[in-house]
């Protein structure tokens, strides 16, 4: 999803998603995200900051609804051995609109350089009204500092085969595009 940071310290988000079940329609998902930190993660120090957001499911809240869910969350980061080890935790909230339910969001992750150039990823997240979520993977650095790819599996605790997925991403990092 692109972001940018025109003002140093306030990144908009705007992506979309898509999706597809086995036997099902493709779906579509539209975000809307600000991200500030309130102090930068520095290597072998910590970092937090804020993000809040909007979702946006077309397929799946037809109508002048159109809305989406809500969502407010908080990262904190913590760096070790030189940033070859970078753990993330966040606390949130989200509204959904459908079912017009607020839910408290959580979520532990890690990055784990195996090479210089290759990191292993793993985290488990989710809220306090469905059963949680992990996903693992491995993220290639092919340009330092510009392009990134990585691959991940998932799913769904206790969800059997039907809460699983792949997912492939390109990561464009530039420091300034202009």
């Amino acid at each position: 999803m692109p972001a940018c940071n025109p003002t140093g310290n306030l990144e908009f988000t705007l992506g979309s998603g898509i999706a597809k079940n086995n036997g099902e329609s493709t779906t579509h998902d539209y975000v809307l995200q600000l991200k500030t930190l309130f102090k930068p993660l520095e290597t072998n120090g910590w970092g937090i900051g804020l993000a809040i957001g909007k979702i946006r499911h077309p397929a799946i809240i037809p109508g002048p609804n159109n809305l989406g869910n809500t969502y407010a969350y908080i990262p904190l980061s913590t760096s070790f051995q030189d940033d070859k080890i970078v753990m993330h935790i966040n606390l949130g909230w989200q509204h959904d609109h459908a079912s017009d339910q607020d839910s408290m969001t959580w979520g532990v992750g890690g990055e784990f350089q195996l090479l210089p150039r290759l990191t292993a990823i793993a985290e488990t997240f989710g809220d306090n009204r469905t059963q949680p979520y992990w996903q693992t993977g491995l993220r290639f650095t092919i340009v330092p500092d510009l392009f990134q790819m990585d691959t991940t599996i998932g799913q769904q605790v206790k969800s059997g085969s039907d809460g699983q997925w792949v997912s492939f991403g390109i990561r464009l990092t530039p420091d300034h595009l202009f």
